[in-house]
């Protein structure tokens, strides 16, 4: 009786370890997901607050450690991102013998705060970029414009769809490059088979000439019916037969009638 108590006993503690265990892990599971929450939610603030100027023209000799490095003094950043310049235009610069690095077509820098935003781009927009009177970017001029109710998430969302026609288009243009390859190959099989066929036939025609047979009588095609029809005869047009004239005699006796008259 003591063995069956203690081994009941055991197994009830066993079996109270296994559910306090339990508690404690979705209480910790829960306390995750609450500070978790509360981290979201302190990010979509901050995301509320944050503000996100446009920059239209990038100088040569640009890029985003630069950019932050000049802009930082101004106020707190956060994403930056510049958009490479297109490969055609990036191919033509350096054959006509410009700037042989990485260019960029346009930006957007994102601050901590829409009021330092704002009155950055005020402050800054069309004027001189300035600094060191040796740097590159001394003299441009900064294109730099706040963008009222425009998130970071717009613009991934605009990047992604860019991104997402250029493959469409890709696509389109490798699939059309495959048919014309398809149809090319197609067109040369079928001429590699007919001269394969003439080549037989010109074969044969030689074999059968030497041994004196009498070559494949061509094919008989029935003659070409040529319909003819019936032409009337074209009317000459000469008015003198068909309109008949005034005798000499007869003018002559009606003009001395009218002189005796």
């Amino acid at each position: 009786m003591k063995m069956q108590t203690e081994e009941s006993h055991e197994l009830t503690n066993g079996i109270s370890e296994l559910e306090s265990k339990e508690t404690m892990k979705s209480q910790k599971a829960d306390r995750k997901k609450k500070k978790l929450k509360e981290k979201l939610l302190k990010e979509a603030s901050k995301a509320d607050n944050r503000g996100v100027c446009y920059l239209s023209r990038i100088p040569p000799h640009m890029d985003h450690v630069r950019l932050r490095h000049i802009l930082a003094q101004f106020g707190e950043l956060g994403r930056i991102y510049l958009a490479p310049e297109d490969s055609e235009a990036q191919v033509h610069r350096k054959r006509a013998g410009g700037f042989r690095g990485q260019r960029f077509s346009e930006g957007w820098v994102e601050f901590a705060k829409k009021s330092v935003a704002k009155r950055v781009a005020d402050m800054l927009n069309g004027e001189q970029i300035g600094g060191k009177k040796k740097s590159s970017v001394y003299y441009d001029i900064w294109n730099i414009k706040y963008l009222t109710k425009f998130k970071w998430d717009d613009l991934t969302e605009e990047i992604a769809y860019k991104s997402a026609i250029r493959e469409q288009k890709l696509n389109m243009v490798l699939s059309a490059a495959k048919r014309e390859k398809e149809f090319y190959l197609s067109k040369i099989e079928k001429s590699r088979a007919m001269t394969e066929i003439d080549a037989r036939m010109e074969k044969k025609r030689k074999i059968q000439e030497e041994s004196g047979s009498n070559a494949e009588a061509a094919p008989v095609f029935p003659p070409r019916v040529i319909r003819q029809f019936r032409q009337k005869k074209s009317i000459e047009n000469e008015t003198s037969q068909s309109k008949p004239g005034l005798s000499t005699d007869f003018l002559a006796s009606v003009s001395s009638f009218f002189s005796y008259l």
